[in-house]
């Protein structure tokens, strides 16, 4: 490996880096008083530092562990093949005379490796990285690892943990060329993250589930690399050459490009200001030249508008004339035609009221006609009425002596004679006859044969009567 006699900046800010972070890893909290004393080994000594602020309470047997929730406990009895108490933040009673315990951290631990390696091209390299781990299964890991340090339970696990990344990225390295170590570091992340894996978590089976019985009981959470970092000043200093070069040659073009466009640009600059000086002069000459043409125009022009404002005047004059008179016929013959529309309107008026008296005159005409037919049909209706009055009276008086007439004595006699033969045969044989005769002074000629009949026909009746009766009264 070659070491110049140059000193490596870089490679000091990253032991110096190196050296602060362990540092800050190995701090330690203050000595435990003697009353709370480190028990993860019957007989430690009771004036150590402890990584764990956890106590111990009550006095002879009859101790209890009181610990963080954040730590893992292992506590043990003589006697018993397997622990009374595995798991996180347990507390528990405590026989200093039969168990023993261990409290363990459960929070993520880092490890910073620092691998001095040597690539493919047997030039020295410095890989800087870092590995997380915690611990995954606490009943395998407290079987085949050490944590009894009361000071640094993690420190033994963290040396051997350490040494297998060192030689893994060792061996990785050794593979590489210095380019694909300075550009690409997956590679030895992913082969330090197995090889880790494979020691802490066990071989992976066919369902990808870690063998626990091969493993430590471990879980790695992360694996990641700070630095990598050329060894050999000189080399670092080659392996930079060409780029330096390559930028040097840029910077170098850059320039005679930038000096060779000043060069055009003066030149440039040179021959517009000579092309500008000769432009002036000509310039001049033509300005003086349509100067002398401009005021010989001037004044034509001049001439030319007096003489056409002249003109302009006379015809403004002749066509205001007109636009006058013009503007007189107009008004009179305006005020002519509104006085036609005027009188056409006043005859149109005259018209329409002439018409509306007509049709006025009809409607009262119409409505005299009106009155005339509905007195002439009221005076008809009461003729026509008087009429009916006179033929119903007329009619009642003739039924009425009609009546009269057939109420008559003789009217009656004559008709009773005449049905006589119907009532005798329809009446029954009298038993006795009886005749009475009832006599009067003053109508004794006309009634009496009347009254002597209606006196025989009542008799007969009676007895037809009494017969009926008596006929009823047997049957019942």
């Amino acid at each position: 490996m070659d070491r110049p006699p140059g000193k490596n900046a870089y490679l000091q800010q990253v032991l110096q880096e190196k050296a602060e972070v362990d540092r800050q890893l190995s701090r330690r909290v203050p000595a435990a008083p003697a009353s709370q004393s480190n028990v993860g080994v019957l007989a430690s000594p009771v004036n150590l530092s402890r990584a764990i602020d956890y106590r111990i309470t009550g006095f002879g047997i009859w101790k209890s562990v009181i610990v963080p929730p954040n730590v893992y406990t292992v506590h043990t009895r003589r006697g018993h093949r397997e622990p009374l108490h595995l798991g996180k933040g347990i507390s528990f009673r405590f026989n200093p005379f039969t168990d023993a315990f261990l409290v363990i951290p459960a929070a993520v631990q880092t490890i910073l490796i620092n691998a001095n390696c040597i690539c493919i091209e047997r030039q020295g390299v410095f890989v800087q990285a870092y590995v997380q781990w915690i611990i995954d299964d606490l009943q395998t890991a407290y079987w085949k690892l050490d944590f009894s340090d009361a000071e640094d339970p993690m420190g033994l696990v963290n040396v051997q943990l350490r040494e297998q990344a060192e030689a893994a990225i060792k061996d990785k390295v050794a593979t590489l060329s210095i380019d694909e170590v300075l550009s690409d570091k997956q590679p030895i992340i992913e082969e330090l993250t197995h090889r880790l894996q494979a020691v802490a978590e066990g071989s992976r089976n066919e369902g990808d589930r870690a063998d626990l019985s091969e493993g430590l009981g471990l879980k790695i959470v992360t694996v990641q690399i700070k630095e990598a970092v050329v060894s050999s000043t000189q080399l670092w200093e080659n392996l930079q050459a060409p780029f330096r070069a390559e930028r040097a040659k840029l910077a170098r073009l850059a320039q005679l490009e930038t000096d060779r466009e000043i060069n055009d640009r003066e030149l440039a600059n040179r021959l517009s200001d000579e092309r500008g000086k000769i432009n002036v002069a000509s310039d001049i000459e033509q300005l003086k030249a349509q100067q002398a043409r401009l005021s010989y125009d001037r004044d034509q022009t001049e001439k030319l508008r007096r003489s056409q404002l002249e003109q302009d005047a006379e015809r403004q004059v002749l066509a205001e004339q007109n636009r006058t008179a013009l503007a007189r016929n107009q008004a009179r013959l305006e005020l002519a035609l509104q006085e036609l529309e005027l009188e056409k309107q006043r005859i149109t008026a005259e018209i329409d009221r002439v018409q509306q008296q007509i049709q006025l005159d009809a409607v009262q005409a119409e409505k005299i006609r009106a009155e005339v037919s509905a007195e002439l049909e009221v005076s008809e209706l009461k003729n026509l009425a008087e009429v009916a009055r006179s033929d119903r009276q007329l009619d009642l008086d003739r039924q009425q002596r009609e009546i009269e007439n057939e109420l008559s004595e003789s009217n009656i006699q004559a008709r009773l004679i005449s049905q006589l033969p119907e009532i005798a045969k329809n009446l029954p044989a009298p038993a006795e006859q009886r005749t009475t005769i009832i006599t009067s002074d003053d109508r004794e000629g006309t009634l009496n044969p009347l009254l002597g009949f209606l006196a025989g026909l009542s008799n007969l009746t009676q007895d037809i009567f009494k017969g009926k009766n008596t006929d009823s009264d047997s049957q019942s």
